[in-house]
């Protein structure tokens, strides 16, 4: 999934000094953001204060949207490098292709991951004809300095692990959750998961001491932990918790997105993350003349143009609590 902000800002995200070391329950606003001709997403992260969840740096949140009339998801052919996108969803399907040829439609509850290491670059369009509902999340993970550069890649899972209990359900997306893993590759300790939720459930997940968590609401009411959570919005957790108490009010999906905290500083613009501005500023320049990151047959139309780059070098921001 790219970032299609024309007007993206350099941040630094990552490093202990971003985690909340204790249990909290802090409630994240999305961004509207326009994605294409007829999709609008809610940005979760990075959120004004909190920049990443463990190696969770980017998520997104759309639909559901009726795509009956519309040509839906349009994303056109653009790079990606030092990290790994997953796609997912609730409704609808998504024809993903890349620089190495590869060429998946990613369906509901199906991992979409694509590593792309060195440098990769995609597209992520509807197909056509198309089912009338889109609805779902795109999320990046940040890899560590070991890997940033390691060989792209792209897995599609169908057969994920289930974790269950009264009313809920637990699909493991990545990583691992009460004993189940995930088959998707992951390069830091971390979990993802979609949960779902019967109407008047009541549970509690188990979760690692270690991990920072949050939660995001994908349907329905829900409470995490005491608060309510509507669609759209993120409730980030904080370090330091062995459950989660979970309460449903009607039927619910949620997502659950957790991991070691990220100790490293990393740079993330537009549609790469990096370790300093150079390493930006090299990518940006090598898309725009054609090389390194591959070429995406098949689209229909012409690849992203990068946006400029902010005139101001990039300082550091100030730490979060």
């Amino acid at each position: 999934m790219s970032n299609l902000d024309r007007q993206a800002a350099l941040s630094v995200c990552g490093g202990r000094g971003f985690v909340v070391a204790e249990p909290v329950r802090e409630l994240l606003s999305p961004k509207t953001v326009k994605l294409g001709e007829s999709t609008e997403v809610r940005r979760l992260l990075p959120n004004l204060g909190r920049r990443m969840v463990g190696a969770w740096a980017f998520v997104d949140h759309y639909g559901p949207d009726d795509i009956a009339d519309e040509p839906g998801m349009q994303v056109p052919p653009h790079p990606h490098m030092g990290l790994q996108t997953v796609s997912w969803l609730h409704e609808g399907e998504v024809l993903h292709r890349d620089s190495l040829g590869s060429l998946q439609t990613v369906r509901p509850r199906e991992l979409g991951l694509m590593t792309s290491g060195r440098a990769i670059s995609h597209s992520e369009e509807s197909p056509r004809p198309h089912a009338r509902f889109l609805h779902g999340a795109q999320l990046w993970v940040a890899l560590p300095d070991a890997h940033r550069h390691t060989e792209p890649h792209f897995q599609h899972h169908t057969d994920l692990p289930v974790v269950t209990a009264p009313g809920l359900s637990a699909t493991v997306i990545l990583g691992e959750l009460d004993g189940a893993a995930s088959p998707g590759t992951v390069y830091t300790p971390l979990v993802g998961a979609d949960l779902t939720l019967a109407a008047g459930a009541e549970q509690s997940l188990p979760l690692d001491a270690d991990f920072e968590y949050a939660v995001l609401s994908m349907s329905g009411e829900a409470r995490v932990d005491g608060v309510p959570v509507l669609p759209g919005s993120m409730l980030y957790l904080g370090c330091g918790r062995t459950e989660l108490p979970l309460h449903a009010a009607s039927d619910a999906s949620l997502m659950l997105l957790g991991g070691e905290p990220f100790e490293e500083e990393i740079v993330m613009w537009w549609n790469f993350i990096g370790r300093s501005q150079a390493d930006i500023e090299q990518a940006r320049a090598q898309w725009a003349e054609g090389s390194r990151f591959g070429e995406v047959k098949g689209y229909d139309g012409d690849r992203l143009a990068a946006p400029e780059l902010p005139p101001v070098p990039l300082k550091p921001r100030g730490r979060v609590r």
